[in-house]
Parts: structure tokens; C-alpha cells; sequence
């Protein structure tokens, strides 16, 4: 039964539908008739719907989602309607039906703000969260500093704002700028102030942290603001990015005007993002730092490039035990004469170990001797001082070399070859013959002393003189990979070579024994050739000075 009459807003009794209790629950309720009027309407329905009174329509006070929600009802079943969610003024309402007598339907409201806010602001973290992963996944793909600038941009302009401008900190009188409006990022260099824009100069200097900055989008110079950037700037954010211990820069987001302002929730997770990208382009500025130093000392270790020198061709071959490195213990140098009377000195040595640690004392043994070249007419005598600096340098390795000065006289080259514990130098006469330089010592960096013996010998047009370590005679390969290079192999190879430059002598050279080692494991390997040129003459300059050997 239902009852519309009475000017009562809650008639007493018994109700048609539910007990008279109903009146007193803590949620709205409202009984809705099969027609779509209302019955009754507890206390907290008649204060979420103030016009709700029995017989007005339910359409007229409620939401239309509700109204809709009760002609499924009525239509289908509270079953099949189940319940239905909606916004009511700020609220957000859940709406649960039960049936009551005579098509009747009771509405049970909850209230779900509180859940559809947490629901909203989980989505958002989670969306964040999941924007921060990828952000550091591209970020810290790469390296390189430019690329780390334009993905910063690039994605602080898809998810922060419409447009990003990064300010690194300067290189020399400018600072290198990359922004981007929703379009290609652009790169550039500027000279500014960054005073000249609230909260930049905080932001590059790093220290004290500071937080994000909100300006006036008025303060803003027109460099900050991107090529492309559709209608006035409505609000501005300038976000310090943090690096390893010194600032990688600010990141300055910019909104239009008919966007919505930055708001704290924001600003903090603008703030987690810079701190991941400050870090990217932390690691890509100390890793390109790191590589040009890297470069530097690299090029003092690395063997030079050799040339003709006073009518006397040089030429050298280095191969590192490991393919993947560069340099070895292996080593080579020529310090050419002032002039064509002076000795040029050629230098081939063999440090104990592999790898990088090896590599450090080569370098000091070749900065030793580039300052003992005053010496070098006396090779006991520099052998002797280079002895005392090994020993007195703490390292624990030893070296073996052998030194060859050279000296151009009319269609001859006079060599002077000594060994300090060095495989023996080999001499390849134009007939293909192959000797052996009279030249012996002992290894230096070990003992106290060093004994050594010169040879002299002369090299005739087309003739060769090869230095080389013992990673050639010792490769191992062959058939099964365990027989070695060896000497004789090395001999035959090189009285083949008879007659020819010294470049093509170290070719054949390198070319044979990287055929015989193949895949296999092998030491640190150096050649050096020292050759009379076959045609060659004694060139004036301008009838005054010395004249030069040219080929």
C-alpha cells in the first residue's frame, strides 16, 4: 500500500514497504513507486534531496542517472539493474535498490566522494608511477648529453606541460638551452643572466636546494619561450634538476593560459622528474668527461704513426692481446734527429703483464726516454739511468727493449741496435738474407744492474731492419692451435720481404701471423721496420742549408 495523502512530510505507522525503523538509518532512502513518484523519504534523504516530498516525480528532485536508474529497475528487476553510481552537486553517490510491495523500489544512497577522490588520486599515481619508470628507462638509455636534453624536454612537454625549455649550466660564457613546444626540439646556446628569471640562478648553482619556483609568466625573457608556443603563457614553473654533487640544470614547464595552473601535487611530481633527469644528464656529463680524458691519456699511450725520417723509412704494427682493448705492454717510438747528420732513436719494448696496468709503465718508460734523448748517443749509459727510474717508481714490473739509432749516410743507414733482454733484431739483405744483429743485455726495471752490448750495423738500399716482441715467435696456432710462430717461421717470412718498403715488410708480417693465430689467444704483438728506401736522393733545399733524403 502507498500514501501520498497528508500535508505530513513522514506519515506515522507502518510504511507499505519496509519497517518503520527505515526512518531512522544513517544512509538516505527513498521508496519509489512503479510510476516513478515518490512514497516516503527518511531524514537523510530529505536533506541530500530537500525537495523530495511523497508524490513529486523522482525525475524532478533526483539526478537523471537515478531516475533512469529506477525505470531500469522497474522495467527489469532490482536484480538486473544492480546498483548505479552517479554525481550529485560535489558528491558522488552509489544508489542500491531493493524491491518493495506493489512495484515499489527502496533507493539505499551512499555517499563515495571519499572513494572516488582516493580511486582518482590511485589512477593518477599510478599513471605517474608508471610515466616516472618509462622517463627513467629513455633517460638513462643514453649517454650522450644532447640526447638526454631532448628527451627531458620531450617528455616533461607530453605529461607536465605544453612547452619545456632545459638550462644547463654554462660552458664557457653560454649556457646550452633545448626546448620544446610540442614539436621537434630545438637546441641552441644562449647568453643570459639567469638572474634575469626568478629562481634560475638558485636552481643552477644547486646549493642550498631549493624547491620549484612559480613566477610571473610577465618575468619571463622571450628566450625562455619556445618557437611554436601557441597563446600566452598562463603560468610558469622553473624546477632545478639535481645531479651527481653538482647541478645538471632547471628545467623552466610553461602552461597556456587556458590550461589549468600548476598545483602542488604537481609541482612535486614535476620535482620527481627533474630529479631524474638531473641525474641522467649527470651521468652522460661525467661519462663525456670521463671519455675526453680518457681520449687524452689514451693518445699518449697509444703507438705513434711513423714515417720516412731523414732519407730512413720507419714503419710499425701494434696488436693487443685483447681485440677489445686498445693498449697493451707492448710498445714503439722514433724521436727523429734535428736534422739529417742527427741520429734518429726507434725504440721497441715488451713490459710484463697485459692490459691497461701494463700499459701505465710503457707510458712511463716512453716519458723516460723521450727525456733521456740528449743521451742517446751512449745506450749502456741510458739504459743504465732508465734501469735506476724503474727501480725507484715502485712498480713491480720489469720491461725488455731494444734501441736503434739511425743515420743516413749517402746510399747506406748506419744502425746502431742495442738489446736490453730483448728478442734480437733481424737484418734482411737484399739477396733475402736473414742475420741476426751481435747485440745482447739484460732486461731493466729488475736489477740493480744493467749490462748490455752494441752492434753496428748497415742497411743498403732495399735493405730492412725488423724489431718485433716476442708475441709473434711465441703465437700459437697451426692445425691444433699449440705450435708456435717460432723463429724459423718468422726467418722465412722475412726473406720473402727482401726489396721491399717498410710498410709492406710490417704488413707481411702482421698479415702472417694473424693468419697462423687465428681465433686463438694470444700475447701483445709489435713490429717495427727500419729500411733504406730503394730510390733515393740527397734533395738541396735552397744551396744553403742541408739538404734532404727524399724517396
Amino acid at each position: 500500500m502507498t500514501s501520498r495523502e497528508g500535508s505530513a512530510r513522514f506519515a506515522p505507522g507502518p510504511l507499505s514497504s519496509v519497517g518503520a525503523s527505515w526512518m531512522r538509518a544513517p544512509f538516505p532512502a527513498l521508496v519509489v513507486d512503479a510510476l516513478g513518484a515518490v512514497v516516503e523519504v527518511n531524514a537523510e534523504a530529505a536533506a541530500l534531496f530537500p525537495a523530495a516530498v511523497p508524490g513529486v516525480p523522482l525525475a524532478r528532485i533526483a539526478p537523471g542517472w537515478l531516475a533512469e536508474g529506477h525505470r531500469l529497475a522497474v522495467a527489469g528487476g532490482t536484480d538486473a539493474v544492480g546498483t548505479v553510481r552517479g554525481r550529485h552537486g560535489p558528491s558522488v553517490l552509489a544508489a542500491h535498490p531493493t524491491p518493495g510491495a506493489d512495484g515499489e523500489v527502496v533507493w539505499w544512497l551512499a555517499d563515495e566522494t571519499g572513494r572516488s577522490l582516493a580511486e582518482a588520486a590511485l589512477r593518477t599515481e599510478r599513471e605517474r608511477t608508471a610515466f616516472l619508470a618509462d622517463a627513467s628507462s629513455r633517460l638513462l638509455a643514453s649517454l650522450n648529453v644532447e640526447r638526454c636534453m631532448e628527451l627531458t624536454v620531450e617528455l616533461a612537454t607530453g605529461r607536465l606541460a605544453d612547452a619545456a625549455v632545459l638550462v644547463t649550466p654554462a660552458v664557457g660564457r653560454r649556457h646550452p638551452v633545448a626546448s620544446c613546444a610540442g614539436g621537434a626540439v630545438e637546441h641552441g646556446s644562449v647568453r643570459l643572466d639567469p638572474a634575469s628569471v626568478p629562481g634560475l640562478a638558485e636552481a643552477l648553482r644547486g646549493f642550498p636546494p631549493v624547491p620549484s619556483r612559480w613566477i610571473d609568466p610577465a618575468a619571463l625573457p622571450g628566450w625562455a619561450v619556445p618557437d611554436g608556443f601557441a597563446g600566452p603563457v598562463g603560468s610558469v614553473v622553473v624546477t632545478p634538476l639535481p645531479g651527481h654533487g653538482v647541478p645538471a640544470g632547471a628545467l623552466i614547464l610553461l602552461r597556456r593560459s587556458g590550461h589549468a595552473a600548476f598545483d602542488a601535487s604537481e609541482e612535486v611530481f614535476a620535482r620527481v622528474f627533474a630529479a631524474r633527469a638531473g641525474a641522467a644528464l649527470s651521468a652522460a656529463r661525467l661519462y663525456r668527461e670521463q671519455s675526453g680524458i680518457t681520449a687524452t691519456l689514451m693518445a699518449e699511450l697509444l703507438p705513434p704513426s711513423l714515417r720516412q725520417v731523414h732519407g730512413v723509412e720507419f714503419a710499425g704494427g701494434y696488436r693487443t692481446s685483447m681485440d677489445a682493448e686498445r693498449v697493451g705492454g707492448d710498445f714503439y717510438d722514433v724521436h727523429p734527429g734535428a736534422g739529417p747528420d742527427d741520429e734518429t732513436l726507434a725504440v721497441l719494448g715488451d713490459v710484463c703483464g697485459k692490459g691497461l696496468e701494463a700499459a701505465v709503465l710503457t707510458g712511463k718508460i716512453r716519458s723516460t726516454l723521450h727525456a733521456l734523448l740528449p743521451l742517446a748517443d751512449d745506450h749502456a749509459y741510458l739504459l743504465r739511468l732508465l734501469n735506476d727510474a724503474l727501480l725507484s717508481s715502485g712498480h713491480t714490473r720489469f720491461a725488455t727493449l731494444v734501441l736503434a739509432s739511425a743515420r743516413r749516410r749517402d746510399d747506406l743507414t748506419r744502425l746502431r741496435l742495442t738489446s736490453a733482454g730483448h728478442p734480437l733484431p733481424l737484418i734482411v739483405r737484399q739477396d733475402g738474407t736473414v742475420e741476426e744483429a751481435a747485440t745482447s743485455g739484460t732486461l731493466v726495471g729488475a736489477l740493480p744492474e744493467v749490462r748490455s752490448r752494441t752492434a753496428e750495423v748497415d742497411l743498403g738500399p732495399g735493405e730492412t731492419c725488423l724489431l718485433f716482441t716476442d708475441g709473434v715467435t711465441e703465437a700459437r696456432g697451426g692445425p691444433l692451435g699449440d705450435v708456435m710462430f717460432g723463429d724459423d717461421r718468422l726467418r722465412a717470412a722475412l726473406a720473402e720481404c727482401a726489396g721491399l718498403p717498410a710498410e709492406a715488410v710490417v704488413e707481411r708480417i702482421q698479415m702472417l701471423a694473424a693468419a697462423w693465430i687465428g681465433d686463438n689467444r694470444h700475447d701483445d704483438i709489435a713490429v717495427m721496420a727500419i729500411t733504406t728506401p730503394r730510390t733515393s736522393h740527397l734533395a738541396t733545399v735552397d744551396g744553403h742549408t742541408p739538404g734532404r733524403y727524399t724517396a
